[in-house]
């Protein structure tokens, strides 16, 4: 199964940006929330047009994309959403293979020590993954993944994507 650890450089203004964005939204009728699990939203999703600054990501992962796949930028779409994760929370496995998605990414905003790890499940093995903020992880859509507890007293913030035709 695919995956690809790459580092966006100087991602600090971009990533504080982010944040304070997604805390001005957080509790309006601008983001709408999904997937209650374990006592919590797992998905929070804000239109692009609110948080204008997450189309650089968007576009480095269409990218990135577009290499892996072989196909031109234009003929992806990104799907975004935001997953806030508190302290004493976790991300139960899942994976991403549901309608059209030819490859799913997290890009990390905001990761406190010891905020929790992105596990990727592969033919009864895992692979670890330490979160760094300005790290962009590319992962197969049907590849199992969950992210262990934050272990940290701070919120921890990454954005998920799936990429997918752009026709589709």
């Amino acid at each position: 199964m695919f995956f690809q650890e790459l580092i966006v450089e100087n991602p600090h203004a971009l990533n504080a940006g982010l944040y304070a964005r997604f805390m001005e939204l957080t509790g309006t009728d601008r983001v709408r929330q999904t997937h209650y699990f374990a006592g919590r939203f797992e998905n929070s999703y804000i239109g692009e047009t609110d948080i204008p600054d997450i189309a650089s990501i968007l576009d480095r992962v269409k990218q990135q994309a577009g290499r892996h796949l072989g196909l031109a930028v234009e003929a992806l779409k990104a799907g975004f959403w935001f997953n806030a994760m508190g302290p004493g929370q976790r991300t139960l496995p899942h994976h991403h293979d549901e309608n059209d998605e030819l490859l799913s990414a997290v890009y990390y905003i905001r990761v406190p020590e010891n905020s929790g790890d992105l596990i990727l499940h592969t033919a009864g093995n895992h692979i670890s993954i330490r979160p760094q903020e300005g790290k962009l992880v590319l992962f197969a859509p049907a590849m199992v993944h969950e992210v262990t507890t934050n272990l940290s007293s701070e919120l921890r913030l990454s954005v998920a994507i799936n990429i997918g035709p752009a026709n589709g």
